[in-house]
């Protein structure tokens, strides 16, 4: 049986500033945009999405310990978290949910540091650099290992 519990997008550090900060990289749409995207594809599927975007890493954290029996999985752009955060690694791995990573830029044509990310071990799904339309792709793909483990 498929749950109908809603999925979690988490966008982490800076991403509020989506279309004003470093439009060459990260393009014009804003965070708003991104929010309606994933909406509208999870809708499309029957499913619902609550979101969060914070600066601070506990309150990110605090957000997917809440998920872990609300939700159905959780797509998240962790932000400069990717590559220094252990904990938020660790949160996700904690709650058990199927995860989808979202990197709107090529991080791995950008500079070093951002080349390893602590999510990747735990997410099942990763899209990086297709932009913010990535969003969709990595419901589409989060949503179909979910119906596929609950109808297995």
């Amino acid at each position: 049986m498929i749950s109908n519990l809603p999925l979690l997008l988490v966008n982490g550090p800076n991403l509020n500033l989506l279309g004003v900060r470093q439009p060459e990289i990260y393009g014009h749409e804003t965070l708003r945009d991104v929010e309606v995207l994933v909406a509208d594809t999870a809708q499309a599927r029957g499913f619902d999405v609550r979101t969060i975007q914070s600066n601070h890493e506990g309150v990110l954290i605090d957000a997917i310990h809440d998920a872990r029996q609300r939700c159905s999985g959780i797509v998240i752009n962790p932000g400069g978290l990717t590559h220094t955060s252990v904990v938020l690694r660790d949160a996700l791995a904690g709650v058990a949910l199927p995860v989808a990573e979202v990197h709107i830029s090529d991080v791995m044509a950008r500079e070093e540091f951002r080349h390893h990310s602590y999510v990747r071990d735990v997410a099942s799904v990763h899209v990086i650099g297709e932009g913010v339309a990535g969003y969709a792709r990595a419901v589409e793909q989060l949503l179909d290992l979910i119906v596929k483990r609950a109808t297995a």
